[in-house]
């Protein structure tokens, strides 16, 4: 519910994605980006420039910049769980393939990126864990990492 003599647009706040505060944000994203990505996520970013430059901004600034960077895991552990999530939602497989390149970036070897996404299978079902499979099945080609063993 409004409160009397309040509007929709005074309530919401929009912050300034080029205020400083905003660009510390984003620089520490893009530091931590850089670290683990391996270069894709730019291309990502760019893409979304003309269209959602503010989605593009939160990603790095809230994603890096705010939940990876926080102390507590490794980038191994924070890969692990980001396979099992995008893994259990499913439908996610271009966003899975990312995390794949950057879970093999971070140091997690085939088998323990096949592992995990094998154990979601328990939790989410054989569809999903199938579709992750393949999706890892085509980053370990790439990168002449078959077969796994």
């Amino acid at each position: 519910m409004i409160p009397a003599g309040a509007s929709v647009e005074s309530m919401t706040h929009v912050p300034d994605i080029n205020s400083p505060e905003e660009q510390t944000r984003y620089e520490r994203g893009l530091a931590v980006l850089a670290a683990v990505d391996g270069g894709s996520a730019p291309a990502v970013m760019e893409n979304l420039a003309d269209i959602a430059p503010a989605l593009a901004h939160h990603v790095v600034a809230f994603g890096f910049g705010d939940i990876y960077a926080r102390p507590g895991l490794d980038p191994k552990q924070r890969q692990l769980v980001t396979l099992g999530i995008l893994t259990a939602l499913g439908g996610c497989e271009p966003q899975l393939e990312v995390h794949v390149r950057t879970s093999l970036n971070v140091g997690l070897t085939t088998t323990e990126i096949v592992e995990a996404l094998t154990h979601a299978a328990g939790y989410c079902g054989f569809p999903k864990a199938l579709n992750a499979i393949f999706v890892a099945k085509k980053v370990f080609a790439e990168r002449g990492l078959l077969p796994v063993g």
